[in-house]
């Protein structure tokens, strides 16, 4: 676990050294934030700090680190420097320079703010895109919960009512009702399981996959084999999903995330000061980015390590074995989904608390997630018809029309079989392109403001390459070939500059008129 102990050490090093330099580009000051200028007891309220960032840090999080991670080292140990550099120098100056952007502009939303650096159209684009991504991420975050909660007690209706109730009264009552007194406290139960999977890993110390071992995996992928038939199912999954762009799109939030701009707004609006931004938003990334790191060598431990026959009941080992010979037997990655990962690991190594926290991990950090995502769809479609939200009347004018659209997608998502994987693809995708409408943002602003705008340009360059790219080649997409890499990704580079530099002349030659 070399490779892991080195990650760690990086993240937090990212956080004291470039984190500093990106803090200094934004230059916080004392300036009246929104939270107290445009207090209303509702959405902009002063919380004290410590709650602003397990609030963030939840909100970001659900189980993006958790699920996305654990797939994405199906890729290998490569997907340890996705979350390093990814996390350092992509989605933590994502999620504190939009935050940042945010206060600068009395707590305005992520639309608002892309209209402002890129145009009215872009606006108009990016508002409807904002609201269908968060609706689909509370659809999302409905059903997953609702089915794993299904095995423990009741039935996924009951669940999804249930949960969906919640929702409507989290969506309405003030951001300190609800928010801001449950949710520190999933989020103290995450970090809990994260730091008991992590001293776990450090005592088990099992041999993984390292850095350079990723141009020769085999010893790792033939030392899961039956009678001689490979049972990893990583070459097949690896065929038809190419580490680029796949591993940049499965690791979402633990490296960069378009839904984290849509949530910073939500803290810029509760926070008494500039000078905590880089602690709140930069700092709650690379914490995340720290729970993805673990959560990849878990599943590292488990698939490459052969881990599932160390935490796995033998029932379940013996389940696994006789079906694998099977003609349409699954392989260790389809039968072990991501849920039962995290279960089984959890219940193996810390017992009845780590199942407590698995099914905190699995169930409430995605209804936590799904919750403010209708919530800021909502002050979204606010700030956009110019509809003020201190009474519970106004907000219905806008959350009824809202579920009914989101109840339609649900039994559409309910009734259609493969309803879940659609959504969930569209979701991936919809995602990382919103990471890329933000960084484009954030970089008009820094030149603009005449500031160091490369610590933002060469991250949009590189996220607006993988969403292309992932567009073209993914199955889930056209599923072109892999040959047309060679050409694409110069193509999508070339354009963007080439795009960047003619609006830079023009912007240039304005200012100066």
């Amino acid at each position: 676990m070399i490779t892991f102990a080195i990650s760690l050490v990086a993240l937090v090093l990212g956080y004291m050294i470039y984190g500093k330099i990106v803090e200094r580009v934004m230059r916080p000051d004392d300036r009246p934030t929104p939270a107290v200028a445009k207090a209303d007891g509702v959405d902009f309220i002063v919380l004290p700090t410590w709650k602003v960032f397990m609030i963030q840090f939840l909100n970001i999080a659900g189980t993006g680190p958790i699920f996305g991670a654990i797939m994405g080292m199906w890729f290998g140990p490569a997907a340890y420097l996705w979350i390093v550099l990814g996390c350092i120098f992509a989605g933590a100056v994502h999620d504190f320079m939009s935050g940042m952007l945010s206060m600068r502009h009395d707590g305005e939303g992520l639309p608002t703010l892309v209209g402002l650096y890129l145009g009215k159209v872009t606006k108009t684009v990016m508002l409807v895109f904002s609201v269908l991504l968060l609706m689909m991420v509370g659809v999302v975050f409905v059903y997953s919960p609702a089915l794993i909660m299904e095995t423990i007690w009741g039935d996924k209706m009951m669940w999804i009512v249930v949960i969906f109730i919640y929702y409507v009264i989290a969506t309405l009552l003030p951001i300190d009702k609800v928010i801001g007194k449950i949710y520190p406290l999933f989020a103290f139960c995450l970090l809990v399981m994260a730091l008991g999977l992590l001293i776990g890993l450090f005592v088990k110390w099992p041999t993984l996959p390292e850095l350079w071992n990723i141009g020769d995996m085999s010893a790792f992928n033939n030392a899961q084999t039956v009678d001689g038939k490979d049972i990893l199912g990583v070459s097949s999954y690896l065929g038809k999903n190419p580490l680029f762009p796949c591993l940049f799109i499965t690791i979402a939030c633990g490296a960069i995330s378009g839904f984290h701009a849509t949530q910073s707004p939500l803290m810029a609006r509760c926070l008494k000061s500039e000078r905590l931004a880089r602690p709140v938003f930069y700092g709650a990334m690379i914490t995340e980015g720290i729970v993805a790191l673990i959560w990849a060598t878990v599943s590292s431990y488990f698939f490459y390590y052969g881990g599932w026959r160390e935490v796995v009941s033998p029932e379940m080992v013996n389940a696994f074995l006789a079906q694998v010979s099977d003609a349409d037997g699954k392989t260790l990655i389809q039968y072990f989904s991501a849920p039962t990962v995290v279960e089984q690991v959890c219940r193996g190594w810390m017992g009845v608390v780590g199942g407590i926290l698995a099914i905190l991990g699995v169930v409430a950090a995605p209804i936590t997630s799904g919750d403010t995502a209708f919530r800021s769809a909502r002050l979204i479609v606010a700030e956009w018809i110019h509809l003020d939200q201190r009474s519970i009347p106004k907000r219905l004018y806008i959350c009824v029309p809202m579920f009914a659209v989101a109840i339609l997608l649900l039994f559409w998502q309910i009734e259609n079989p493969d309803g879940f994987n659609v959504i969930w693809q569209y979701f991936g995708w919809s995602n990382q392109t919103l990471s890329v409408f933000t960084l484009w943002t954030l970089t008009v602003y820094l030149v603009r403001q005449k500031k160091p705008y490369i610590i933002t340009l060469i991250p949009a360059l590189f996220m607006t390459t993988v969403c292309s790219m992932f567009l073209l080649i993914s199955p889930q997409a056209l599923g072109m070939s892999e040959e047309n890499l060679y050409w694409g990704c110069p193509l999508v580079i070339c354009v963007a500059l080439a795009w960047f530099y003619i609006w830079f002349k023009n912007d240039k030659k304005s200012t100066t008129i």
